[in-house]
């Protein structure tokens, strides 16, 4: 018999979790202004601009998180300035911190606040990519309306969302409960079956595929220029279902006008019969969203962390310094 003890169900009312339910609870609040107030605009663009406070908090409270996102945006735009750069990285980070709200407003608020914010382009393309009748694989990235996004897209056609389970279990149960109120199913990052599953059931699947799980089913494609590891599963899964791939990149527009929700018609000719060509191309997609809202990609995200044979360390403590 096996002498390993069961593990113990976490209690999520411990005192050590006392916090994140205060946080939570002070973001479910902030969702929960009266409507009458938003044919101003008001709460909306009142809650970026705290947003944006909180992201300038963090770039000072975060250091180490700040030195990763020198180092990607160095990396990555190696044209601009070094002025340039510190001006990217301060917007960055305050687009870090409206997405604190946006989740909380993806998560809370109702369908009639969030109708009025999001521009949907190119919903035709999924509606005919779906009618195939063999799922579709809505392929993002890692942009910082993302949860919001999703949840705008959602008020329009329904689908299954791929995720990665959240290290503080109690963020976890929040974040996995508001998934599944609003998507049709949300799938562990780590159940690619799951994924399988739903396109085999002719479901679109949202996933983001562009942060770097290490090695294992990975190639090194160029990402701005850079050898990122990026995982393979998009081509994978595209040929073992048969689905079409849609990509979908929502972005905050300027001044607190809302979300442009950019859908693109189904990648012709994927997958091919080279897998490395098939993820560079993802990552080149990628790219050319980023190149057009810089400051919203999550910079502070150690995409080069495995590196090729012989290549050295990127995100070694005060790396950003050192390689300047």
């Amino acid at each position: 018999m096996s002498s390993q003890r069961p593990s113990r169900p976490i209690n999520l009312l411990s005192p050590r979790f006392w916090p994140t339910w205060i946080g939570v609870g002070v973001l479910w609040l902030l969702t929960r202004l009266p409507y009458r107030w938003l044919l101003t605009r008001l709460p909306y663009r009142w809650q970026l601009g705290l947003g944006r406070a909180l992201g300038a908090t963090s770039m000072h409270l975060s250091p180490r998180r700040r030195q990763i996102a020198e180092t990607n945006i160095r990396l990555c735009f190696p044209e601009l300035t070094e002025a340039e750069r510190r001006r990217l990285v301060r917007e960055h980070f305050a687009s870090l911190g409206m997405s604190v709200l946006e989740v909380a407003m993806g998560w809370w608020a109702s369908e009639r606040r969030l109708r009025v914010l999001g521009r949907v382009e190119g919903l035709e393309h999924l509606q005919q990519a779906l009618a195939r009748g063999k799922g579709v694989i809505l392929l993002s990235a890692h942009f910082t309306p993302l949860e919001l996004g999703g949840r705008l897209l959602s008020l329009h056609t329904p689908f299954h969302v791929m995720y990665r389970r959240h290290q503080n279990p109690a963020v976890e149960y929040v974040q996995r409960r508001n998934r599944e109120a609003h998507f049709e199913r949300a799938i562990p990052r780590d159940d690619p079956r799951g994924m399988l599953r739903s396109l085999r059931q002719h479901k679109a699947v949202w996933y983001a595929p562009d942060q770097n799980y290490g090695h294992k089913n990975s190639v090194f494609a160029p990402f701005f220029g850079v050898p990122a590891a990026t995982s393979t599963a998009t081509a994978r899964l595209a040929r073992l279902s048969g689905a079409a791939v849609v990509p979908f990149f929502p972005t905050r527009l300027p001044h607190g006008d809302g979300y442009r929700l950019v859908l693109l018609p189904p990648l012709e000719d994927f997958p091919s019969d080279d897998v490395a060509t098939d993820t560079a191309r993802i990552n080149r997609l990628i790219e050319d969203y980023v190149r057009k809202a810089p400051e919203q990609y999550l910079w502070t995200h150690r995409r080069f962390k495995n590196r090729p044979p012989g290549s050295p360390a990127l995100y070694a403590r005060r790396a950003s310094h050192a390689n300047r």
